[in-house]
């Protein structure tokens, strides 16, 4: 693993003028100090950018949820994962499939500029969990280097949210430490699960103490290689494994985490959920109630498992204003972030969305648009 001032010095010789992305941070708050956009790569098509203000004051977008692809990573694993991978992971690593696009930073900036998003932070799906300790260590340094590079070269835009090998936990909390301290990520993206087994599984604890430890943002996001029911039964029309089983690997998630006492054991995790964390918001006290019903089988809680929602964020990737309402009247307001998921389409008018939802007032839009991310984060707007 190359130092800082190594990883500097390479990344310059890529591409010309760029800085490294652990200064990011800095470039963004001085962007937008004079005003977005400040590009580094000219939009293509000549899109204005969006500015986005509230009661005439300019306000941050930032897009915390958004993919790129490391072609290079495919490369290195491809000849392997057909027989060491399970079909999720060959399909979500692919160069076949539709989201793993190859990285047009033009596009990517010009669609950021009609969408009104200011700051995104990029970060790949894992595809790797069946990969052994060696093999694990290339792929995610290849990553996370190359994600950093990307985000060196368009400092005012991008920032990364970094990989982990979390099948080798003691692995994955070395891979964080290096990635917080020598390339500048401001997070790190996994898996709703891990090859069958469960996030709050005990074997996770160093991954979680060390998220901790760092104060470091966890964004959780399902594959389809986490297959959380039967997988025929999410065959047929309707894309079911991605409409039904991404939201339900994360409502297992976020429920293992609680039910399972991981959020007690470390309660200052800063833990994000994608898709508006799954269903689990719009049942949280069937958990509770479960205790009366079946009391052998749910054991107490310290607290309502709407109150253990309240210590998670969620992005912003639902589909009409009474979703984003009643997630927000769950949660509270300040644990809801924009997300859009790009490149698919799911959610290309994330600002719109926000600006319909009912009952909010501008300081909350405010913080869902950009404030509460840059927290999370660590930039300064």
């Amino acid at each position: 693993m190359p130092t800082r001032r190594e990883f500097l010095k390479n990344a310059t010789g890529t591409a010309a003028g760029i800085v490294f992305a652990n200064c990011c941070c800095a470039e963004i708050s001085r962007g937008f100090a004079r005003g977005w956009p400040q590009t580094s790569a000219p939009a293509a098509g000549g899109r204005k950018h969006r500015d986005i203000s509230l009661n005439g004051r300019r306000v941050p977008v930032i897009d915390i949820h958004a993919h790129v692809r490391v072609p290079e990573a495919w490369e290195l694993a491809k000849d392997r994962i057909a027989r060491e991978g399970r079909p999720g992971d060959v399909a979500g690593g692919s160069p076949d499939n539709p989201a793993n696009i190859r990285n047009d930073v033009r596009k990517r900036i010009a669609d950021l500029d009609e969408m009104g998003i200011d700051v995104q932070a990029v970060s790949v799906n894992p595809f790797w969990y069946w990969a052994d300790e060696d093999l694990s260590r290339q792929l995610i340094q290849l990553q996370n280097e190359k994600i950093a590079e990307w985000c060196a070269a368009n400092p005012k835009r991008f920032i990364g949210l970094g990989a982990v090998a979390l099948q080798h936990p003691a692995l994955a909390a070395e891979q964080m430490e290096v990635g917080v301290k020598k390339l500048g990520m401001r997070g790190f993206a996994i898996g709703g699960s891990v090859s069958g087994v469960d996030l709050s599984d005990p074997k996770f604890h160093p991954f979680w103490a060390k998220a901790e430890e760092l104060d470091t943002l966890i964004f959780i996001h399902p594959q389809s290689a986490g297959e959380p029911i039967d997988a025929k039964r999410l065959k047929g029309n309707g894309y079911l494994d991605n409409v039904v089983g991404h939201p339900l690997e994360t409502t297992l998630a976020l429920t293992h985490l609680i039910e399972d006492g991981t959020l007690d054991l470390f309660p200052r995790l800063k833990i994000c959920a994608a898709h508006g964390g799954g269903y689990l918001p719009s049942y949280p006290s069937r958990g509770d109630q479960c205790q009366i019903a079946f009391p052998n089988l749910c054991k107490p809680l310290k607290k309502p498992v709407a109150e253990y929602l309240k210590q998670l964020y969620y992005d912003s990737v639902l589909f009409s204003p009474e979703d984003m309402r009643h997630l927000i009247a769950v949660v509270g307001a300040g644990q809801v972030v924009v997300g859009t998921d790009y490149p698919t389409l799911w959610n290309r008018t994330p600002v719109d969305r926000i600006l319909a939802v009912p009952g909010l007032d501008e300081a909350q839009r405010a913080g869902i648009f950009g404030e509460t991310a840059a927290k999370l984060l660590k930039l300064n707007i």
